[in-house]
């Protein structure tokens, strides 16, 4: 874990994605959240080709390959990301990011039911003590409703999008997935879930909204070029050197960002509950995850 190989995009990934977060707030004001997602990997699919290019990997898949793209693309780059930004329409990034941080858990689960990791206990008591501060946080998030939504939709959608990541990260560590060149692997997988994505949002919003604002673009391609381009490259990758499980350990980054700027930004107001509810996710995932996964 110490190698400059893992420390150096293992502290990347997850100061990056506690930062998008807070982003992908600002995003949903201006359009419907269906299409927000379609506009990031609009920018992003392209840009990941190019960097496969750049990088000399293969861009034919056979049919197998294809196949695992488009479960993971589907997963991964709509079914995750629909979830997150509709569950915050309705409770605070922060919140959704300190869900995402048990991403460990179905992590786990997955990597044990589809590639033979095994889960040793203490990575199931820390888990526990990790959903209880997870808990309390949601109980204030209740009581407080900073956004006005429906809270407990907000709960169900974020942990729908949880589970989606977490199918999508343990499959693409199968052997089908790991003959495949990681960036061109990804480009092609967000090939099919931006299409996806596209079909969605017509469906279910109707024609495209173009915000004229600049700051939404901008926001945009920071959320698809360091936020997708550069991050998941990474992560995956991590995913395939350490396994899943302990790839989650960037989890404890991803949450002090965010939290940090759900405060400064959302008015994230912090009590005895919350504090108390952090303190024991962040206890809970540190003992959950000084446990190694054997594989």
């Amino acid at each position: 874990m110490l190698s400059p190989k893992v420390l150096i995009p293992f502290m990347l990934t997850g100061t990056i994605w506690g930062s998008t977060w807070f982003v992908i707030t600002g995003q949903i004001s201006d359009v419907p959240p269906a299409w927000g997602v379609f506009y990031r990997f609009m920018l992003a699919t392209p840009a990941l080709f190019v960097l496969a290019m750049v990088m000399g990997q293969r861009l034919r898949l056979n049919r197998p390959e294809h196949l695992l793209a488009l479960g993971v693309g589907i997963a991964q780059f709509s079914g995750n990301f629909l979830f997150v930004y509709h569950a915050e329409s309705h409770i605070t990034s922060g919140i959704v990011a300190v869900m995402f941080a048990l991403l460990m858990v179905p992590n786990a689960v997955f990597a044990k039911i589809f590639i033979g990791e095994k889960v040793q206990p203490g990575f199931i008591g820390g888990s526990l003590v990790a959903i209880a501060g997870v808990a309390l946080l949601l109980v204030h998030e209740w009581n407080a409703a900073p956004l006005g939504g429906n809270i407990a939709l907000g709960i169900v959608l974020a942990v729908g999008g949880m589970l989606a990541a977490s199918l999508a990260n343990v499959v693409q560590a199968n052997p089908t997935g790991r003959g495949v060149p990681m960036v061109s692997f990804l480009a092609w997988a967000m090939v099919y879930g931006t299409a996806f994505d596209l079909v969605y949002a017509l469906v279910t919003v109707g024609p495209p909204t173009m915000p004229p604002a600049l700051q939404f673009w901008v926001g945009t391609a920071y959320l698809a070029i360091v936020g997708s381009v550069v991050t998941f490259p990474l992560h995956y990758n991590l995913v395939r050197e350490i396994g899943a499980g302990r790839t989650a350990y960037n989890a404890i980054v991803t949450v002090c960002v965010a939290m940090l700027l759900s405060t400064l930004f959302e008015g994230f107001k912090w009590d005895a509950l919350s504090a108390g509810g952090m303190a024991l996710a962040l206890i809970g995932m540190g003992l959950a995850l000084r446990s190694r996964q054997k594989k």
